[in-house]
């Protein structure tokens, strides 16, 4: 059983992970840029869409997101975008551009004393000084440059604004790593025991780190996946990811599909 500080070669979602983005073909420009080491405890990463529609055009960009929290910077102010509790969507239109910063536990609980509270939703955050580097990075006329700078600028403010995690917050992130990074855990139980908690604590944690309860985190990572790994290979059968992620039978995975997508997955599959 693995020790609380012990959780191998294990780690959370990578710069690459497409888990999350349901419809990849139709991202505008999109990158991720890693949080500095120094903050890695904090963000995961910081990510930038910047996207250019035809007048009287609109892209609808469809995403399952992670379990967690946003802190996200845009041209009219900065939203806390809390855990959602299922899929969502957004039509961009014009020009415009967003920096967020996809928070780990313990950088939500610097921010917000109780992220149940903002559940499914986007509420405005005073971070005045945050909005104005931001804004000023990416007037940039060079993007790529813009995107450097403003990455450099909310890793600056995140250094004097979210304090270092404690203990539990570090533990809640290494919760998050560990069903993250390892599709076998698919009960709350294997959480406690790998982290040698009660269940009870871990259900303590979720509720104060994340703001939905622990085993709402491993479907959600686990229907990320499923979505991933059939949107990826169109001749895997629905059957063998709902065995290999640890539902009962297709059916479940089927349920879980239509609950939170809205569709089946062979649907799915198709609608892209």
């Amino acid at each position: 059983m693995d020790t609380p500080g012990d959780l191998g070669d294990r780690a959370g979602p990578s710069l690459d992970d497409s888990r999350g983005i349901l419809r990849p073909a139709r991202l505008p420009t999109f990158h991720r840029v890693a949080a500095p080491d120094d903050l890695a405890d904090r963000v995961r990463w910081f990510w930038i869409p910047r996207w250019h529609i035809a007048p009287g055009r609109s892209s609808r960009q469809h995403v399952l997101p992670f379990p967690a929290c946003n802190l996200v910077v845009d041209r009219d102010g900065v939203t806390l975008s809390g855990p959602t509790t299922g899929a969502s969507h957004r039509d961009l239109t014009s020009t415009g551009w967003a920096v967020g910063a996809l928070l780990r536990p313990a950088g939500v609980a610097a921010l917000h004393p109780a992220p149940h509270e903002v559940r499914d939703l986007e509420t405005p955050f005073k971070a005045p000084q945050l909005h104005a580097a931001v804004l000023a990075a990416m007037a940039t006329d060079d993007e790529a440059e813009g995107d450097a700078q403003a990455a450099a600028a909310y890793a600056a403010w995140t250094r004097t604004r979210v304090a270092a995690p404690d203990e539990q917050g570090l533990l809640a992130n290494r919760m998050e790593d560990l069903v993250a990074s390892d599709p076998e855990v698919v009960r709350v139980e294997q959480v406690a025991e790998h982290l040698a908690l009660s269940v009870r604590a871990v259900q303590r944690l979720a509720h104060r780190y994340v703001g939905v309860p622990p085993l709402a985190i491993i479907r959600r990572y686990r229907l990320q996946e499923a979505a991933r790994r059939l949107r990826e290979d169109p001749s895997l059968p629905v059957a063998r990811v709902a065995a290999e992620l640890g539902y009962a039978d297709h059916a479940h995975l089927t349920r879980d599909f239509r609950q939170v997508l809205g569709m089946a997955p062979q649907a799915y599959r198709r609608s892209d």
